[in-house]
């Protein structure tokens, strides 16, 4: 885990330096609190393996793995505000601490943070900028029309976390130089870890204990949110048989790129076995 962990830790270094150049203090306040928090640096580790997997290095991809760390949490503000969740990463959300109107400039100064790092490479700014249009249909898309049936879910978990996960990857490729192609399969890779991620979590706030989750569980079936248990009366085991076999997807994609660094490879091949065994 020590691999990692450096990995980790050069791209908190970089996100607390970014964030403490936030102006004014009282939005640099409210930014650190929300990315600060906790969370898992799921997405930023991606980009950092994927630019090492393909021979690049990885410090000229932490500035795009912060970036779309900042992108991720800019996007669960406005989540929470959606859901009425007063609860993120085991403490308050940004709207039931700051307000709704704070909570909203927060959101939109880590987006123009993000964006901000992305704008020194235009292919970076298209990946970030699409997987944005698919993030935003997914969440007006899911205000309007719940999916009825497992294909309608697989879209709308696709637009609403497989986006931001193939947008991680494909800023680790484009770190590293690489070609279109291999930009395209990583992207899949990536795409379909976070839908079985997706998964993995509709398990969880059905079956796990809120305390150790560090957010409220059962909230989808309160809010009548699109789970897959809902939305396909899956059994919570049979949900995440689905999962697995959405991760064996991400791992065949994976298994298409010709990488240089075979310890990062073999961490990238771990994550999409481990995002369907989680337990928080």
């Amino acid at each position: 885990m020590e691999y990692l962990e450096r990995r980790r830790s050069r791209v908190d270094e970089r996100l607390e330096a970014v964030l403490d150049a936030v102006e004014p203090s009282e939005l640099a306040d409210e930014v650190r609190q929300i990315s600060l928090s906790g969370g898992k640096r799921v997405r930023p580790t991606v980009t950092v393996l994927v630019c090492e997997a393909l021979g690049g290095d990885p410090d000229d991809a932490v500035d795009f793995a912060v970036g779309i760390e900042l992108v991720h949490n800019a996007s669960l503000v406005i989540d929470d505000i959606i859901d009425d969740s007063e609860t993120r990463r085991g403490v308050d959300s940004a709207w039931a601490a700051f307000g709704h109107g704070p909570a909203i400039i927060a959101s939109d100064g880590l987006l123009g943070e993000a964006f901000a790092l992305f704008s020194t490479d235009e292919r970076a700014m298209q990946v970030v900028a699409e997987s944005m249009v698919e993030l935003g249909e997914g969440e007006a898309t899911e205000l309007v029309a719940q999916p009825e049936n497992e294909a309608e879910y697989l879209e709308l978990a696709r637009r609403k976390t497989g986006a931001l996960f193939r947008a991680a990857a494909e800023l680790g490729a484009v770190a590293a130089d690489a070609d279109a192609y291999t930009v395209e399969a990583v992207g899949q890779y990536a795409e379909r870890v976070g839908i079985a991620f997706q998964m993995r979590d509709d398990v969880l706030d059905a079956t796990a204990d809120a305390g150790d989750l560090g957010k409220p569980t059962g909230h989808d079936a309160e809010m009548d949110r699109p789970s897959l248990v809902q939305v396909t009366e899956l059994t919570p085991e049979e949900a995440n048989e689905r999962a697995h076999e959405m991760s064996d997807d991400a791992l065949a994609a994976l298994a298409t790129v010709d990488a240089e660094d075979s310890q990062a490879l073999a961490y990238l091949e771990d994550l999409a076995e481990f995002v369907v065994v989680r337990e928080r």
